[in-house]
């Protein structure tokens, strides 16, 4: 119990700041210049992460949207209603309403990762070719998927734009934002849900590190620069238009913290 108050109280004051909310993007972009430059000029080392099959590509990343829905589903459903009811002296109705609104962001993350995800799939099997083994003397077939191509053992050579640049980044940032709305909930220091909200805080920061890493690894032995840049800045406008265009309108999800001044010291949300 100590020391996951401790670990959370530190994790707080260094991720729940307005200061990485806005500097996160340009560390993305960053590492994917970075991880580029160093694989372009073969300065990057062997290690099992350059295996597809390492441990946490296969659990944890090709699964990425998954781990990021199923932990933010309590988080913003416990903290949301938290902070409705001790903000703005909301009913049990009323803070159940507010907390169903804040989680129809996960629905709007769900349709964005289908749709980029699948309109990855159309771009690749649109620009691909499919090349195979076959003799001279056989007939040239003709695939019209990266699917049909491998089901004859075929390589498939079309534009593979990163989806994991763009899922880890876009759900790097989807956290990050939610968890700014600790900045603004006070939970009692023995209360169960203060443990609840804690190892759920303790377990999104897990998260975002492991997917952060995951896609500095990602920039560093897989696709190419225009494939990796391309993923990484479709997450990165997922994320703008969701929660510094869309998310500010009064017909929207909302943002974890309600409309408060630019110069609230107290909240320090960049709007």
């Amino acid at each position: 119990m100590e020391r996951l108050e401790r670990c959370a109280r530190c994790l707080r004051a260094r991720l729940v700041t307005a200061a990485v909310r806005r500097r996160l993007p340009w560390l993305l972009l960053g590492l994917v210049f970075l991880g580029s430059a160093l694989k372009e000029a073969d300065l990057v080392p062997e290690t099992p992460m350059q295996n597809k099959r390492n441990a946490l590509n296969v659990y944890f990343v090709k699964v990425a949207w998954a781990w990021t829905f199923w932990l933010l589903l309590p988080f913003i459903g416990v903290t949301t209603y938290l902070f409705a009811k001790s903000k703005f002296l909301y009913g049990s109705t009323k803070s159940i309403l507010a907390a169903l609104r804040r989680l129809s962001t996960l629905l709007v993350g769900t349709a964005v990762w289908y749709v980029c995800t699948e309109l990855f799939v159309y771009i690749e099997n649109l620009t691909g070719t499919c090349i195979t083994s076959t003799k001279l003397s056989e007939p040239h077939q003709l695939y019209a998927t990266k699917q049909e191509c491998h089901r004859n053992n075929g390589v498939w050579d079309g534009f593979d734009i990163s989806g994991h640049c763009f899922l880890l980044s876009y759900c790097t940032l989807m956290i990050v934002e939610e968890m700014a709305v600790l900045e603004g909930l006070s939970i009692g220091r023995n209360s169960r849900l203060r443990v609840v909200i804690n190892s759920l805080f303790v377990s999104l920061c897990f998260l975002t590190m492991i997917w952060v890493f995951m896609f500095l690894c990602t920039t560093l032995y897989f696709h190419n620069f225009s494939q990796k840049l391309l993923g990484a800045l479709i997450g990165l406008a997922a994320w703008y238009a969701t929660y510094r265009v869309w998310y500010l309108k009064p017909f929207s999800p909302g943002l974890p913290l309600p409309n408060v001044p630019l110069s609230s010291k107290k909240y320090g949300y960049s709007r």
